[in-house]
């Protein structure tokens, strides 16, 4: 049974890798995972300097999912470089380190910076508020997600993939602008804007006010998001959003992602990436299949 994928020339063993964010950088999970066998580990999100995040509260659980503000907390890439990175070179698994800016500078500084490095894929995410744009996520704009990924492709030396928001009118237009800006691949969807308010004590659940919701309630959504862009573009899509089961994977699979990411069901089960492996290895014996690529794309 071949379970092995190719994205931007970059070989996986099998089609898993974690959602950025819900995994740190592999330390926390590895207790419970063997993660040499996951195709890849995405790191959390990796700033040119340290980030502070967002105030507390800013996790809050909802029906079939959950919101987050973290605001993308992290020690910064020379912390990356000199704790994290060792320690996930251990492993017979790929690397994909999720890029954070606020300024095109502050992402290619981190690509910089990341270029020389055993890293085997970039994550870019657009989702940060472009400040020099007066707040309005890079992803939110076709202009800005090509301009971007051109500007990033002049530092990078690894493939790059362009995680692609969901708060946006036509996610086609923003996948067919990463394209031509150059991405190698994209990875879609971030999480939808979402809000909670405490009625007993009539205010907002979340310092933020408002946060990203991922898990199961975002589900349909991203599948259809996954289907629209794989038949917009020529690149290959790592698929995410409420990924919780083999079968939920296979949905994006077939939807025409080449891979798949488990964010949000990491908290409730820190072997969900196995045991959504396991799920499509069943489903292929089932079904005698022998190679995965009979089932991506395969719902037109």
């Amino acid at each position: 049974m071949n379970t092995k994928v190719n994205i931007a020339g970059v070989e996986w063993k099998n089609p898993i890798t974690t959602a950025s964010g819900t995994f740190g950088s592999g330390m926390e999970y590895s207790e419970f995972v063997d993660l040499s066998k996951l195709g890849a580990v995405t790191t959390k999100g990796v700033a040119a300097i340290p980030w502070a995040g967002n105030p507390t509260p800013r996790i809050a659980e909802t029906s079939s999912g959950m919101l987050n503000a973290i605001g993308l907390q992290n020690p910064g890439v020379d912390v990356f470089l000199d704790r994290d990175l060792p320690f996930l070179k251990q492993f017979d698994t790929n690397i994909i380190v999720n890029v954070v800016g606020k300024t095109t500078e502050d992402y290619c500084k981190v690509v910089e910076c990341l270029a020389d490095s055993d890293v085997d894929m970039l994550e870019i995410n657009i989702s940060c508020p472009n400040v020099k744009e007066g707040g309005i996520a890079f992803g939110q704009s076709c202009t800005s997600v090509e301009a971007i990924t051109k500007e990033i492709k002049k530092y990078a030396k690894q493939p790059i993939i362009m995680k692609l928001s969901p708060n946006v009118t036509d996610i086609t237009e923003m996948a067919r602008a990463a394209e031509a800006g150059g991405a190698d691949a994209l990875s879609l969807i971030n999480t939808i804007t979402g809000m909670k308010i405490d009625v007993h004590k009539r205010a907002f659940v979340l310092a933020n006010k408002t946060g990203g919701l991922s898990g199961p309630a975002v589900k349909p959504v991203a599948v259809r998001m996954v289907y629209q862009v794989a038949n917009a573009v020529n690149i290959p899509i790592i698929g995410m959003g409420g990924i919780m089961t083999g079968e939920d994977a296979l949905e994006f699979l077939m939807a025409g992602a080449t891979a798949v990411a488990v964010g949000t069901a990491n908290f409730i089960n820190p072997m969900a990436t196995m045991d959504i492996l396991k799920g499509i290895e069943d489903y292929m014996m089932k079904y005698r299949m022998e190679d995965i690529h009979e089932l991506i794309g395969c719902v037109k």
